[in-house]
């Protein structure tokens, strides 16, 4: 267990939530486990680790919090062979989770400075299976698919069409659905032939996904 005495109690609850909700792969939870969550949290927000509170990282981004992640990851499913794609690298965090999961997980983001901070702290980690690139990926990575997994942490006003063609088939995307403003659905799209099958699995709050890369940070 990576976990220091500080984090035994705030991974305590956490866990105790994700029972309460029916959220228990035991695989997933061991990847939760074995990456130091502090690692990836500025110093002045460590006492909420392993809240489910939004907590705010450098670029004016923020990560989500403990228990929106973990839906998510359980949600995709995520298989020892599978090829993930993650649009919104933020802090690292849930790459990391996930390349304990997977064969292998690209994460992209816009900003320069967040995609150093998060190859630093794989290097630091010892984790050799995901990539991290500052690129646009309004429109995923055309180019390297097809991959199994995609996540984007970014919402998306319909159904986000060209990523179909980017998953493999029986491929599963999680990302948000709904408008700009207020309120979207978090949804678990399953790819079959050249369509999504659709279960939203919760309500969140999301910027919309953004076009470019950042000019200066």
């Amino acid at each position: 267990m990576n976990l220091s005495n500080d984090d035994r109690e705030g991974f305590a609850a956490f866990l105790l939530r994700l029972r309460g909700r029916g959220i228990v792969p035991k695989d997933m939870i061991t990847a939760f486990e074995a990456t130091p969550r502090r690692a990836f949290i500025p110093s002045q927000w460590q006492n909420i680790a392993w809240s489910d509170r939004m907590i705010p990282i450098e670029c004016g981004e923020t990560m989500e919090g403990a228990d929106l992640q973990a839906s998510v990851i359980a949600a995709l499913g995520i298989e020892p062979t599978s090829r993930v794609l993650e649009i919104g690298t933020g802090s690292g965090y849930t790459a990391a989770v996930m390349s304990r999961l997977a064969a292998r997980v690209v994460t992209v983001d816009r900003y320069k400075t967040l995609t150093e901070q998060a190859k630093q702290r794989f290097e630091a980690l010892g984790i050799t299976n995901a990539f991290v690139r500052q690129t646009d990926g309004s429109n995923g990575l055309p180019g390297e698919g097809p991959f199994d997994r995609i996540v984007v942490w970014a919402s998306f006003n319909s159904l986000p069409r060209p990523f179909v063609d980017q998953l493999s088939s029986g491929g599963t995307m999680v990302a948000p659905i709904g408008p700009d403003e207020g309120e979207q659905l978090m949804s678990k799209l399953n790819k079959l032939g050249s369509r999504f099958e659709r279960e939203d699995i919760g309500v969140v709050r999301f910027q919309p996904i953004a076009q470019g890369v950042a000019a200066a940070i």
